[in-house]
């Protein structure tokens, strides 16, 4: 086995290293959204690729056919797609609610807006 025939695994360490930084490092809670996405999106990868069987066919009993692939990791990410796009959807209406009550998404103003807001 050779590095190149676990690529998949190098993406998933990649864009998961990549959506973290973006969601601690980043100020703005769009990119913070944005990079939640690229994280959930990493993690969903990553199961697919680890449900996956080499040489596996579909769980539907023909002859000749040995080895099958399990499809309950494939059903799950399914289940967490959807998930992850009800939790984006939630971020970015509370993301609104925040601009509407403060007039920005920055995280800095927000502090010194809660800083004027207690003094």
């Amino acid at each position: 086995m050779t590095l190149l025939s676990f690529i998949n695994y190098w993406a998933v360490i990649v864009l998961m290293m990549t959506g973290y930084y973006c969601m601690i490092t980043r100020g703005n809670m769009i990119k913070k959204v944005i990079g939640l996405g690229i994280f959930q999106t990493s993690v969903f990868i990553l199961f697919i690729s680890a449900g996956k069987v080499i040489g596996g066919a579909t769980p539907v009993l023909r002859e000749g056919i040995e080895r099958y692939s399990n499809p309950l990791p494939h059903v799950l990410i399914l289940t967490a797609i959807v998930v992850g796009i009800a939790t984006t959807a939630v971020a970015l209406a509370l993301t609104v609610r925040i601009r509407e009550a403060y007039g920005s998404i920055d995280d800095d103003a927000i502090d010194a807006a809660e800083e004027d807001d207690r003094v």
